[in-house]
């Protein structure tokens, strides 16, 4: 059953939840909070109990969706699959109470005098966490173990000695422990790794064509949550596409299915390459479902375990879901979203939580939006000092810089580019440039259909900028322009030539300079460091021209110009 509804008269899941309610008995039921990124009847209480036994509460909570300028495809994908799994579980004969409040824990307490206490899996957000906790504590919301989770914080307390924490002990260890890829305890192949043989740029041509992704005919509930948000939320950016939504549970296994048959064959070796072709080449954009748990990461590893597969892609896959995935959120979780240890922090930020996007319209985002809900601050560690605003490219002004103008497109447009991308173009930049890896993170946070703070934040501050030091990466990502020309196609369509004037090679070697005390002691990045030292002193002070004019070009909202 659906309550406090804001329109007034009932859509198709309203009518459709009602219809496949009416006939259950709510009377002595369990009662389980199921949140947003749990959508699944294979996890937790919910797997083991009789369906005729249980009831779930599902909440809607449109503060939270305007909290931040979300994308409105990252909002429609939460919502569409949220009201799809209600209407699948009432199939099942699961009672379930659908609820539309200020805040979830509005509606938790609200329920609790009818239905007693009622139970939920660990919220995987540290934000929802946080604002359930006196539910808790007052004992009407009992927690158990999120069982999405492949891996517990024993193994990655077991698999560190010490900082700073490395994503490679930590994934052999488990590997070792669950026998993933494993024979007679020695790794499939004879490596856990084969990042070496997944280094090849992409070449129109001359590789395997990228598949297009499939497509999606939206139901009557998936167009009223497609028609809800562009009413309610159309002020947020991004483009909206029903056809590109996968809702359904049938629809996460078509896209599994594509995926298995369509991309991981050439996965491996293609892993880091970027193109203006292909946002995901053979990506399997899978990462939007897994965070919502819409498909389950035990069996994603399971099928691409048994598949017949080249192993390259076969354990680069694997170590993307039993690895990373796992690592990062092991990193949020012992650092209270990275909160909880010692670091230099930036100063305050002028729009926190919004990525800018305030500042790029011209108008702070709460105060023209949403005045009554507050943008809730996060970790603000910046080990390299970096504090300037996210410029106006990343919200899709155009920079002349045709690698990033191409990849901004794409994820407004998508709400999604793969993970080198998100690193070697967004991420680097990001860095080189000086941003505050808050903003910057806020800004992946809101653009990005997969983002939730348990995996941005790790992500962005850990890896992407290098915003917390050595702690759980052993350098910062950055580069000039010849990786970006190696690996992708980008250079071809710009106006700067990589090997002559582009001006990210400017911004790296000044990079470098401005943290040499800092980086020379690292001996991942001594010889970069090296390399710099022989720049002659005209070289210098060129990098430190060009980077100072791309700089204030880019926060001016203006093209980067190659006038140099």
């Amino acid at each position: 059953m659906s309550e406090h509804r804001p329109a007034s008269v009932p859509g198709p899941f309203s009518l459709q939840l009602a219809a496949l309610v009416r006939d259950l008995d709510p009377e002595g039921r369990r009662w389980v909070f199921v949140a947003y990124d749990q959508l699944s009847d294979r996890l937790g209480p919910l797997s083991r109990l009789d369906p005729r036994e249980v009831g779930i509460v599902v909440v809607e909570c449109p503060d939270k969706g305007n909290r931040r300028p979300y994308h409105q495809q990252k909002l429609a994908y939460v919502l569409g699959n949220l009201r799809q799994f209600a209407l699948e579980q009432a199939r099942r004969g699961v009672f379930v109470r659908h609820i539309v409040a200020r805040s979830y824990s509005e509606a938790l307490r609200g329920l609790v005098p009818p239905l007693g206490p009622l139970v939920m899996m660990e919220a995987a957000e540290r934000e929802l966490r946080h604002e359930l906790a006196p539910l808790v504590e007052s004992g009407v919301l009992e927690v158990v173990p999120h069982e999405g989770w492949l891996t517990t914080p024993e193994d990655f307390g077991q698999s560190q000695k010490r900082a700073p924490w490395k994503m490679e002990p930590f994934y052999q260890a488990v590997r070792r422990r669950t026998g993933v890829l494993m024979v007679d305890g020695k790794p499939v192949g004879g490596a856990f790794n084969f990042d070496a043989d997944n280094r090849r740029p992409w070449r129109e041509g001359r590789d395997p064509q990228p598949p297009t992704p499939p497509t999606f005919t939206p139901d009557a509930v998936t167009e009223e949550v497609v028609a809800l948000i562009a009413e309610h939320y159309g002020h947020h950016p991004g483009r909206l596409d029903a056809t590109t939504l996968p809702t359904t549970q049938a629809d996460a296994a078509r896209l599994w299915r594509w995926a298995m048959t369509e991309c991981l064959p050439s996965f491996g070796p293609f892993e880091d390459a970027m193109s203006t072709r292909s946002s995901g080449l053979f990506h399997t954009r899978i990462s939007p479902l897994l965070n919502l748990h819409r498909v389950l990461p035990r069996d994603l590893i399971a099928d691409v375990e048994a598949a017949a597969i080249p192993l390259p892609s076969k354990e680069g896959f694997i170590r993307q879901v039993l690895g990373w995935r796992e690592y990062v959120h092991h990193v949020h979780h012992a650092t209270d979203g990275l909160r909880a240890f010692p670091a230099p922090t930036s100063a305050e930020l002028p729009q926190p939580g919004d990525g800018g996007f305030g500042r790029w319209r011209g108008t702070p985002w709460a105060a023209a939006d949403n005045p009554d809900v507050a943008i809730p601050g996060g970790a603000c560690p910046s080990a390299l000092g970096a504090d300037a605003s996210v410029p106006p490219a990343y919200w899709g002004t155009p920079s002349g810089l045709h690698c990033l103008d191409s990849v901004v497109a794409d994820v407004w447009r998508e709400g999604y580019s793969h993970h080198i991308t998100r690193l070697m173009v967004l991420s680097n930049l990001g860095t080189t440039l000086g941003l505050s890896p808050r903003e910057l993170t806020d800004w992946f946070w809101v653009a990005y259909i997969d983002a939730y703070d348990w995996v941005v934040e790790p992500n962005v501050l850990g890896m992407g900028t290098y915003a917390v030091g050595g702690l759980m990466t052993t350098k910062p990502y950055v580069s000039g322009a010849a990786y970006i020309h190696k690996m992708s196609d980008y250079c071809g369509g710009c106006a700067f030539d990589p090997k002559k004037n582009c001006p990210i090679t400017s911004l790296y070697w000044d990079f470098l300079a401005r943290h040499e005390a800092l980086l020379k002691s690292n001996g991942r990045t001594a010889g970069a460091i090296a390399g710099m030292a022989r720049r002659t002193p005209e070289q210098r002070a060129h990098d430190a021209d060009v980077a100072s004019e791309t700089k204030a070009a880019l926060q001016a909202g203006l093209r980067v110009s190659p006038s140099r």
